[in-house]
């Protein structure tokens, strides 16, 4: 299933089901997600690069599930009993190894949340730093997670994210950039925010359109 994004949306992130491009990369993580009912022990923890849509997708499972969304090193200083009154996605899991109170709090989030009949979603960028986990109950909870991947982008999403990221922006590259672009840059997502702001800030700067010449001299600048 492919979904059209469009340049006409707000200056912020747009974080609807429609603004999230499908392909081969992350069609497994969408799928979980939009069948997040069928969810074994109704839990799931979702891996991937930074930038990857992670967070998108947590609010995309929000919007369908009630949930509410948190950061995990907000956990120490949450109400725990309160959040887990409904399903609950955690963000960024792996940033709280060794924080014991951080630790502690995303344990009994989650034995309150699945007791209370909800569901809970944890992202984290990569392998869970199990290792570092200093409370052996909540690393045997994250063992025991079922879990799914997005990987790398192929081209597809390459340009699919580099599109809303300008279209997040309010800036409508010439019909070329894009295509140009994509065969040139490195296969990861972290690095496309950071290029749609170099192209930005050039455009402003010098006045000109973001078009073909200006992202070849973007990028000859970028690699120097």
């Amino acid at each position: 299933m492919a979904d059209q994004l469009s340049f006409d949306l707000p200056a912020r992130p747009a974080m609807g089901r429609d603004a999230f491009f499908v392909s081969g990369s992350n069609a497994a993580a969408v799928a979980m997600i939009e069948g997040w009912q069928d969810w074994p022990a109704r839990k799931l923890m979702l891996r991937g690069p930074e930038g990857s849509g992670k967070s998108h997708l947590a609010h995309v499972w929000a919007g369908l599930s009630g949930a509410s969304i948190v950061a995990s090193t907000d956990l120490a200083k949450a109400d725990i009993p309160a959040l887990a009154q409904a399903c609950v996605a955690v963000e960024d899991i792996g940033m709280i190894a060794g924080d014991a109170d951080s630790e502690r709090a995303l344990f009994h989030l989650h034995n309150l949340v699945l007791a209370e009949g909800h569901s809970l979603l944890l992202t984290t960028r990569g392998v869970v730093p199990l290792s570092g986990i200093v409370l052996p109950d909540l690393a045997s909870r994250l063992e025991g997670t079922p879990e799914i991947r997005i990987t790398e982008p192929d081209d597809d999403l390459l340009a699919a994210v580099l599109m809303k990221l300008f279209s997040d922006k309010q800036l409508r590259p010439a019909p070329e950039t894009i295509p140009y672009l994509v065969p040139r840059i490195p296969r990861s997502f972290a690095t496309l925010p950071a290029l749609v702001q170099r192209l930005d800030r050039m455009a402003l700067d010098t006045g000109r359109p973001i078009n073909r010449r200006l992202a070849a001299h973007a990028l000859d600048n970028w690699a120097q």
